[in-house]
């Protein structure tokens, strides 16, 4: 990886951020839109300008300049050409490009010059780069200015942002992978990446992600879909993604928050995965899913799913609606009830648990966090998915996370790994829970894992090894002697320790032992007349 490309990279969304606070816009509920809109701006212009580099009436030009020259001198018959010759990649006018915005900066009206660059560049591309909302469609841009409350201030915070953009190029960046992007993404995003609602959080540890990706999909594959239904920002998906391979595969995600959908539009431009932009719906999946069969009657199966759903969140206007005829094949298991005082408690993730197995496809494979709580609870819902992942007979295994591994959450944490591709008579179960080491972020703690614990978990489970009081084999029949429990605890192999001794060195420890009972002994009696000679003091008293 280039270190100096990811700094120069960094420097310029602090230069952005900058922007912002000097603007009063530090941590408003705005600056995200604005930060990520001046981000994305900035990337597709450099895109462009390299795509456009490597078409062969370009190979005369020898940098940026000459390129952006020879793009705006090409005839309107040309031009048109470009989308089919430049495929996925954005287009951009001329006029909109970020060197004509710049030598625009000090004119009057540049705010509303801007905010029409960035709205006309979205309707231009809106049907590649749009997200499903519904019927409707949530566009690429929407413009910037408007969150300055101040109208004389707008032309001036417009023409701070085209500044922090003009100097940086993308240039080096496209030949990066995704280690670099995921680095990148989680950084422009590491101030925003908290749900201001109930429906849980953005973003999904890399580490986690990571092992999920290589035990679902250790040699890789090709031609497949992955889905997340709770995509959040993305994390896990695009690190399966990258697993699989990047054009190997097709992302499918939904999720009901629009700040999540803007993010993972985000993370799939950036890690290559343009095509699967018009999987991305933003709508309630429980109520609304908006992945569908041909006939629309049933939900869409899929090759891989990856998931961490929101574990509580109020549910409560839906809940009747749910638990209702009409979605009674989805929710087999059933629907759990909203806590009477409490109903931000409800535990959904049961739903997103059974709505998860219903769009696997007959030799899909899934990976999901839940939490730990679920592998021995014993209520009807929890206890009859745990039952039908095992009687099934795709219960590949089960992994228990150490606590705190997410920041913001002291849930512990489990993941869940299903594999129908096989039928399966025996479950890798692993306490990971003794790994990790704590470390302050913000101002809480989260547990980090190491590249090498990293490692162990996904050697030990791809293998099938057992280890003590780490991880264990377990047969389906012992699973259901111990009443469906996923504890990795309650099969592991109670080991005692022998030690040899002569007769000699019997009768020591003998010896040694019964001193120590008589001393016992001796200091209850003393402590039992002690007591009585108080409770003598407080009848007289």
């Amino acid at each position: 990886m280039n270190t100096s490309t990811l700094n120069g990279t960094l420097v310029m969304i602090d230069n952005l951020k900058t922007v912002c606070a000097n603007f009063g816009l530090a941590n408003d509920s705005s600056e995200y839109k604005i930060i990520t809109e001046a981000f994305l701006y900035k990337y597709l212009n450099d895109r462009m300008i390299y795509e456009l580099s490597k078409l062969d009436q370009f190979a005369d030009c020898h940098d940026v300049q000459s390129v952006e020259g020879q793009y705006r001198n090409l005839d309107a018959e040309r031009r048109e050409m470009l989308p089919y010759e430049l495929g996925t990649t954005a287009i951009i006018r001329p006029e909109w490009m970020v060197s004509s915005l710049y030598n625009q900066k000090d004119k009057d009206d540049f705010a509303k010059t801007f905010d029409a660059a960035l709205i006309g560049i979205a309707q231009d591309n809106l049907d590649v780069y749009s997200v499903k909302a519904g019927a409707e469609s949530i566009t690429l841009f929407q413009g910037v200015s408007r969150f300055i409350v101040e109208e004389n201030k707008r032309n001036g915070f417009c023409s701070a942002l085209i500044g922090a953009l003009v100097d940086f190029s993308f240039a080096d960046v496209f030949s990066q992978g995704y280690d670099f992007f995921s680095q990148v993404f989680e950084y422009l995003i590491k101030d925003y990446n908290k749900d201001s609602g109930s429906y849980g959080e953005y973003f999904t540890p890399h580490a986690i992600a990571n092992i999920m990706g290589r035990i679902l999909a250790p040699q890789g594959d090709s031609n497949v879909t992955i889905y997340d239904p709770a995509a959040g920002s993305g994390t896990l998906v695009l690190a399966l993604a990258h697993q699989v391979g990047e054009g190997n595969c097709t992302v499918y995600t939904q999720d009901r928050s629009q700040k999540a959908n803007e993010f993972m539009r985000l993370n799939l431009i950036l890690n290559g995965q343009v095509d699967s932009l018009a999987n991305v719906v933003h709508d309630d999946t429980l109520v609304s899913p908006g992945h569908l069969s041909y006939d629309g009657k049933s939900l869409k199966t899929f090759d891989y799913i990856v998931s961490n759903p929101p574990f509580k969140a109020d549910f409560s206007a839906s809940r009747d609606l749910l638990a209702s005829e009409k979605f009674g094949k989805r929710f087999w298991a059933g629907v759990p009830k909203v806590p009477a005082k409490q109903p931000e408690k409800m535990a959904i993730y049961l739903m997103f648990l059974q709505h998860i197995i219903d769009s696997m496809k007959p030799d899909a494979k899934a990976a999901i966090v839940v939490p730990t709580g679920f592998l021995t609870a014993k209520s009807k819902i929890e206890s009859e998915i745990r039952q039908n992942m095992v009687d099934s007979g795709m219960l590949r295994g089960v992994i228990s996370m150490p606590s705190n591994i997410f920041a913001n959450t002291g849930t512990n944490v489990s993941i869940i790994f299903l594999d129908r591709s096989k039928q399966h008579d025996n479950a890798l179960l692993m306490d990971a829970s003794k790994l990790g080491a704590k470390e302050k972020i913000g101002k809480n703690q989260r547990t980090v894992l190491s590249s090498e614990e990293t490692e162990r978990i996904v050697s030990t489970f791809n293998t099938l090894e057992e280890q003590d009081d780490f991880s264990v084999i377990a047969n389906y029949n012992a699973i259901k002697e111990k009443r469906y429990s996923f504890s990795a605890g309650q099969y592991f192999e109670v080991k005692i320790e022998y030690a040899d001794l002569t007769p000699k060195q019997f009768q020591t420890e003998v010896g040694r032992r019964m001193e120590q009972l008589h001393a016992l002994w001796a200091e209850g009696n003393k402590l039992q007349e002690e007591i009585k000679e108080q409770m003598k003091a407080v009848h007289l008293a």
